[in-house]
């Protein structure tokens, strides 16, 4: 896969994450936050079962380096990782609100650059840096220029930002390593749904099919398609680009919440929303057009 090839397919993932929002807010009217976040992951390993069997049938994997960590380390790791993200931010959307909730998940953003330097002394395009910045203003825009209601759940997704940086960096190393994408993907699916499982028996109220079936569409959704396909999409894609780049596309789904949230919810941008979505739209192509500009000279 071609590097523009990676990249368009993680704005696709950024597209499915944005949209994805909605129906997480909409799951918590009837499940707990590790309840939906069980459930869906869990459905998102049956989807991405079949490929990763395919997988294993087909190639045997590529062994970890001699020294490196063993293999049920990296995927265990990784499973924990998107587990710690994705339950804080579900969480969070019990209390605040879904654009608080995307501008604070963007968070993780500069943090992807700062985490890549630091574990793999690896230094981005210097680009990327007030690329990263011009992102989180971009978002901050789409609030309306407003200073941030803080509550409590404000805080929990702020939290998430720390594993969903760490997930970034780490998820295209792991895959590369072993050279099988979709059991990557689907180990870590399978890891989430347990721990989310088993923390929503020791925390919440046991499962009621009722509040499944009520929550059935904004399972559906999450499970299948963001799940499923997109994290399963940037495991795949991430092999192919920079970590740092590919924090910078996946910001982009705060700009596909405000215009899915205008076109399913009757929200509307205001000027400083769409001057928000020019401006994180106009980093990701700075930070994808520089490196390549100063490559060919």
């Amino acid at each position: 896969m071609k590097r523009w090839q990676a990249d368009g397919l993680l704005l696709m993932v950024a597209a499915i994450w944005g949209l994805a929002f909605v129906p997480q807010s909409w799951g918590m009217a009837s499940l707990g936050p590790m309840a939906f976040t069980g459930l869906r992951f869990a459905l998102g390993a049956l989807v991405v079962a079949p490929l990763a069997w395919r997988e294993h049938r087909r190639a045997a994997p590529v062994r970890p380096a001699a020294g490196g960590p063993p293999r049920w380390l990296l995927l265990l790791g990784l499973g924990t990782l998107i587990f710690l993200g994705a339950a804080l931010q579900q969480i969070g959307l019990v209390t605040t609100s879904v654009t608080n909730a995307s501008f604070l998940t963007a968070l993780y953003v500069p943090g992807v650059p700062l985490v890549a330097w630091l574990v793999f002394r690896r230094r981005p395009h210097p680009v990327v840096w007030p690329a990263a910045l011009g992102c989180l203003a971009g978002t901050w825009l789409l609030t309306g220029a407003q200073p941030v209601a803080m509550v409590v759940g404000d805080w929990w997704v702020i939290a998430s930002s720390l594993p969903w940086a760490l997930h970034v960096v780490l998820v295209g190393w792991a895959a590369g390593r072993l050279g099988a994408p979709y059991t990557v993907a689907c180990a870590q699916f399978v890891v989430c749904a347990v721990a989310s499982l088993a923390a929503a028996a020791l925390v919440e109220p046991p499962l009621a099919w009722g509040a499944v079936r009520a929550a059935a569409g904004a399972i559906a959704y999450t499970g299948l398609v963001s799940v499923g396909i997109g994290y399963t999409a940037q495991v795949v894609a991430q092999r192919h680009t920079h970590e740092a780049d590919a924090a910078l596309l996946l910001s982009s789904e705060t700009v596909f919440a405000a215009v899915f949230g205008a076109l399913l919810a009757g929200d509307r941008l205001s000027a400083a929303g769409w001057a928000g979505c020019a401006l994180i739209l106009g980093c990701i192509v700075a930070a994808q057009l520089v490196p390549l500009l100063g490559r060919r000279r």
